[in-house]
C-alpha cells in the first residue's frame, strides 16, 4: 500500500508540473486559430527553416513539459515536423539536473547539451527539407479544430482561455493514467536493472539503450545519465538513450496527432537518429 501510494503522489506531482506548458500551448493555438490575421499565420507558417533553431535550442531547458507541448503544437499545424524531432533530440527531460546534482564537470555537461542541439537543430533542418522537396514545398495548415472535434470540447462556445483548458485538462488526465501505469511498471521491473542488464552487452548496448529512451518517462533519462556518470554505460550509448528521451512527449503524440503512420514515421526517425548518433561517438 505504501508502494502504491509513493507512485500515486510521485505521478500525480510529474502531471501536475506539465499543466502549465500545455496550457500554454493550447492557449498559443487557440489564438492563433480565432485571433490572429491571416498574414500572421501566414507568417508562422513559413518560419519552417528557423523552427528547428528554436526548437534545439528551446529543448535543452530541464523540464518535461516542453516536448508535451510541441507534440500538441505539431499536431494543431503551428509546427513543422522538423522542429518537433529537433525538440525530441534535443530535450534535456531530467538529464540536466542530474548531471549538476551529482557535480559532473561542466566541459563534460556542455559537451553532452552542445551534441544534443546540435543533433536536434542539423536532424530537424534536414528532416524539413525533406518534406518540403517530397511535397513540392507545401506547409502545414492550422488544423486546432480537428482537435476540438475529436474531443467533443465545445471550444467554439467559450474563450480561449476556456478552450484551452478544456484541452488541457483532457490531456493532463491522459497523462496521468500513462505515467501512472509507467512508474508502476518502472516499480515492479526496476529500470535500474534493466540498463544495468543492457550495457552487458557492448554490441547492442546503443540499440537497446535508445529504445529504453522510447519510453515515455522521467525514469529514463534519470536513470541513463546516472548509469553513465557511474561509468556503467559507454558514451555512445549514453547518446542514443538521452537524444530518444522525448519524455511524455511521443505520448502525447499519439493522443493528440490522429495521422498514425506519421506518428509512426516521427517514432523511427527519432529512434534511427538517435542510434545512428551513438553508433558514430562509439566508433570514434
Amino acid at each position: 500500500m505504501e508502494l502504491l501510494l509513493d507512485i500515486l503522489l510521485d505521478t500525480a506531482i510529474d502531471t501536475v508540473k506539465l499543466i502549465p506548458f500545455l496550457f500554454l500551448a493550447y492557449l498559443a493555438m487557440e489564438y492563433l486559430e480565432t485571433k490572429a490575421g491571416e498574414k500572421t499565420i501566414s507568417m508562422l507558417l513559413h518560419t519552417g527553416k528557423k523552427g528547428p533553431v528554436i526548437g534545439g535550442l528551446l529543448g535543452i531547458l530541464p523540464q518535461c513539459g516542453f516536448s508535451a507541448a510541441a507534440s500538441n503544437l505539431y499536431s494543431g499545424g503551428v509546427i513543422t515536423v522538423g522542429t518537433l524531432l529537433a525538440v525530441y533530440l534535443s530535450t534535456s527531460d531530467e538529464m540536466l539536473p542530474i548531471l549538476l546534482s551529482e557535480q559532473a564537470p561542466a566541459d563534460k555537461i556542455l559537451k553532452i547539451l552542445a551534441a544534443k542541439v546540435f543533433i536536434g537543430i542539423i536532424a530537424g533542418i534536414l528532416v524539413d527539407m525533406g518534406v518540403r522537396i517530397l511535397h513540392k514545398g507545401e506547409q502545414r495548415g492550422l488544423h486546432i479544430h480537428e482537435l476540438c472535434e475529436r474531443e467533443h470540447c465545445h471550444c467554439e462556445e467559450g474563450s480561449i482561455f476556456y478552450s484551452a483548458f478544456t484541452h488541457s485538462l483532457q490531456i493532463t488526465a491522459f497523462i496521468f493514467i500513462i505515467s501512472l501505469a509507467l512508474n508502476g511498471l518502472v516499480e515492479v521491473i526496476g529500470m535500474e536493472t534493466l540498463v544495468r542488464t543492457i550495457s552487458s552487452y557492448p554490441l547492442i548496448s546503443v540499440l537497446l539503450t535508445g529504445l529504453v529512451g522510447l519510453i515515455p518517462n522521467c525514469a529514463s533519462s534519470v536513470t541513463i545519465t546516472s548509469l553513465y556518470l557511474d561509468g556503467i554505460l559507454s558514451t555512445g550509448s549514453m547518446l542514443a538513450g538521452l537524444l530518444s528521451c522525448a519524455g511524455i512527449g511521443l505520448a502525447v503524440l499519439f493522443r493528440s496527432n490522429r495521422h498514425l503512420k506519421n506518428n509512426l514515421l516521427i517514432l523511427g526517425s527519432l529512434y534511427g537518429i538517435s542510434v545512428l548518433c551513438g553508433m558514430i561517438v562509439e566508433l570514434f
